[in-house]
């Protein structure tokens, strides 16, 4: 049985707390949050303790700490987790510096321990299946991949002033899923973009819709199409192009029945946002993590993971600010 403090009782610590609680090898004993009245509220739903950093890190019998808290905070928390050799399951992104980034890398090494970033998509059903189908060769060569991901609506746009921008807070994940489909390494990223759902966003300095295109060292291509504004729902798909055919993971709907009628055929939307999409994603990476601590296993995304997709957002945001292809080092 793993003891584990989460830190954050936001949306996302909610819900990795929920599944912390619900995992039959793991233990939830503390919830650290600066606002204590949600740290309380969550604490008391499944039977944990409210605490401060200090006393969740220094408790000894503490094996592991889930970080779902701001992202200004990351850094910190993985630094002084490692310290005191604590497992480390931390969300995206590691910092939104990639010094700091890399630091944290350096710190997770010096002191040996684990350290899994939360890419869930990679833990999606439906992504997962797709993989392991293309690896199996079904579709041969992979030479194209198209990316769709976009949200039902932008976020306040006093989260978006501190978010580091679209490509640090939404794409990273789309780059994650870049570098995991095709297994390969960017060599070159050409960014373009718009601000056309909310003028305050571009007066934050950010925009809401972009065009990502990016070529690999053995010369596949990847283009990323985000919004922050989908009417219709929470909209994430992609497919990949081999030389024997092609593979497409589609939307999640929350169910999948059609109507058919004399005026139309209809199913359901896709579902609203990311908690309802990837729901199952969320619970299988946790149970990910606490296997590979049992078992003594690599974890599936780790911090160089992190960071390599922490660079590719670095490289789309500049080239989208300076308006040309960036060259990316391998």
């Amino acid at each position: 049985m793993i003891e584990v403090a989460v830190f954050g009782a936001g949306r996302i610590g909610k819900i990795h707390a929920g599944n912390v609680a619900r995992h039959p090898e793991a233990r939830l004993r503390y919830v650290v949050d600066v606002h204590a009245p949600s740290a309380q509220e969550l604490a008391d739903k499944h039977g944990a303790k409210v605490a401060g950093v200090d006393e969740a890190l220094n408790d000894p019998a503490v094996g592991a700490v889930v970080i779902g808290s701001s992202t200004d905070t990351h850094a910190d928390l993985i630094h002084r987790a490692a310290a005191a050799g604590k497992a480390i399951f931390c969300e995206k992104p590691v910092d939104l510096d990639v010094e700091r980034a890399r630091s944290c890398q350096a710190a997770v090494e010096k002191a040996g321990v684990v350290c899994m970033i939360a890419f869930q998509r990679r833990f999606d059903p439906t992504f997962s299946s797709l993989k392991k189908r293309l690896d199996d060769g079904e579709v041969g060569t992979p030479e194209l991949l198209i990316v769709t991901s976009r949200d039902p609506g932008a976020p306040p746009v006093s989260y978006i002033k501190s978010s580091g921008g679209i490509f640090k807070d939404m794409l990273i994940h789309d780059f994650d899923i870049f570098r995991w489909v095709l297994a390969d390494e960017a060599v070159s990223v050409h960014a373009t973009g718009s601000c056309l759902t909310d003028p305050a966003i571009q007066e934050a300095g950010d925009i809401d819709t972009t065009a990502v295109t990016i070529r690999t060292k053995s010369g596949k291509l990847c283009q990323i199409n985000t919004s922050r504004r989908a009417a219709y729902g929470y909209d994430q798909r992609f497919e990949v192009l081999g030389s024997k055919g092609m593979l497409q993971a589609g939307n999640v709907a929350p169910t999948q029945v059609v109507s058919h009628t004399s005026k139309n055929i209809a199913h359901d939307l896709p579902e609203h946002f990311f908690l309802e999409r990837y729901r199952e994603a969320y619970a299988a990476e946790i149970a990910h993590f606490f296997d590979a601590l049992a078992g003594g296993t690599p974890v599936r995304t780790t911090i160089a993971d992190g960071i390599k997709a922490l660079e590719l957002a670095e490289a789309a945001a500049r080239s989208w600010r300076e308006g040309k292809v960036v060259e990316v080092s391998i």
